[in-house]
């Protein structure tokens, strides 16, 4: 045995070594009380893979600069992002690992494909690469809101068309073997309608299906990575690969669920395509409420359920947020915290802020768990929240979002709704929340409103 077969032994049993690090650093991010250390394992596993790998790289020096600029900027983005941005960071990271196995497979299509099953992999992880790379640059800019474009647009459109061409176009490539090639450059076509298509896939999908959107893209990065595992001959890439898109993928569907909708429904439909339907006309009366009102009811109140939206998150009010949780907990009030699984703009968006505050993980509530006795809270507190808390939903057959599962506050004995103004939610749909008997609503910055009930609390 040669000294090459040697370190490829050495490398291979490092690798599996990884992989069983990732495995336990996944599960152990599924309890509050080991995320941070199951966050430290995981990075911990990749950094071992990556110093492993430049063992047999030829010009390790070329590979450590590309590491250092990586790090330096990643760390500079990750310390400088707002809360409020987490949302479209995560899709950035999510079009750069897309991106990254974009590459690879360029990179081994250059360098003659040796069988039919390498070519079939290098055109499906091309493919998939891409598509998470534009897709996510476009879901980046609709989080961001600095990508508006309508669903019924010419541009819409032909984007559209474009990524419907380029399955088409996929099928067609993986159908040719080397042996076949064509006389034209067909593989360049691939690579132009990917990323064309990424842009089709993304643009017409309503801003209140971001949250799947974002997790299905995840789930993609981490095909496209198994995959370019595959190319290489890397365990540790596969394995890896595996748990971010098997993991992505189950999200996807639980969230799916969380909104009463299908998969395709979301990515093929969306929204907008109901928007023949009722829309919550604005109907009654909007009872607005003062600091001082709302303490009184607070004070009084033996249970109070505080449900966050992203409102919260643009008013970075999550500290001020646990501040009044544990003044009325001192009062003798009992605090839980509704959840809904798409509230914010991806994720456990709404479970990250209330982690940063230090918020108990065991007074995190899910709607399945506080809607059969919601009629026995005294106040629901929303706090930026629209679409999740939306009766609409379980009120107006003909409504956009109807048969989504929602937070049912409007059941509470009395809704406090922090907003700026009676704009609509990311959706796009009035809430008639807003104009219920038991609804008041306490207008301004969130920050602030809480800030000024904490202040009635201690005076």
């Amino acid at each position: 045995m040669n000294i090459l077969e040697n370190i490829s032994s050495f490398q291979n049993i490092i690798y599996m070594a990884s992989s069983i690090l990732f495995i336990t650093g996944i599960k152990m991010l599924g309890k509050e009380d080991t995320a941070v250390k199951g966050n430290f394992l995981s990075a911990l596993a990749m950094f071992i893979a990556v110093a492993i790998t430049l063992i047999d790289v030829v010009d390790p020096l070329l590979i450590l600069i590309g590491i250092g600029i990586g790090a330096i900027i990643g760390s500079l983005i990750a310390l400088k992002v707002k809360m409020t941005s987490i949302p479209e960071m995560v899709a950035l990271f999510n079009g750069f690992g897309g991106l990254a196995t974009f590459f690879i497979a360029w990179s081994e299509f250059n360098s003659v494909p040796s069988n039919t099953f390498q070519y079939v992999l290098i055109m499906i992880t091309t493919y998939i690469g891409g598509v998470t790379f534009s897709g996510s640059v476009i879901a980046y800019g609709k989080l961001s809101e600095r990508l508006k474009i309508d669903k019924s647009s010419i541009i819409t459109k032909i984007f559209t068309t474009v990524f419907y061409i380029s399955i088409i176009y996929l099928i067609y490539s993986v159908a040719i073997t080397k042996i076949f090639t064509p006389g034209f450059d067909f593989y360049s076509v691939l690579l132009i309608l990917t990323l064309l298509g990424g842009i089709g896939f993304v643009i017409p999908i309503g801003g209140g299906d971001m949250p799947v959107v974002i997790s299905l893209l995840n789930s993609f990065s981490g095909i496209a990575a198994a995959f370019a595992g595959l190319l290489l001959l890397n365990n540790v890439l596969i394995v890896a690969g595996s748990l971010v898109g098997a993991s992505g993928l189950i999200l996807t569907i639980i969230m799916a669920k969380a909104m009463n909708r299908s998969i395709g429904n979301i990515l093929f439909v969306g929204y907008a395509s109901s928007s023949s339907g009722s829309k919550s006309e604005e109907t009654g009366e909007v009872k607005p409420i003062s600091v001082a009102d709302a303490y009184l009811i607070l004070e009084n109140a033996s249970s109070v359920l505080v449900i966050p939206g992203y409102g919260m998150a643009v008013a970075q009010a999550q500290h001020v947020v646990r501040e009044l949780g544990e003044l009325l907990e001192a009062n003798g009030t009992e605090v839980k915290y509704g959840i809904h699984p798409v509230a914010g703009r991806m994720p456990g968006h709404m479970n990250v802020l209330l982690a940063e505050a230090n918020v108990p993980y065991d007074v995190l509530v899910e709607p399945d768990d506080v809607n059969p006795s919601m009629d026995t809270v005294d106040v629901a507190v929303v706090i930026g929240a629209n679409d999740v808390v939306n009766p609409s939903a379980t009120e107006e057959p003909g409504s956009p979002i109807y048969g989504m599962p929602i937070i049912e506050v409007h059941n509470a004995r009395t809704v406090f709704v922090l907003k700026r103004s009676m704009s609509s939610g990311f959706a796009g749909v009035q809430n008639p929340l807003f104009f219920k008997e038991n609804t008041r609503m306490l207008f301004g910055d969130a920050k602030e409103s809480i800030g000024g009930l904490v202040t009635e609390f201690k005076e």
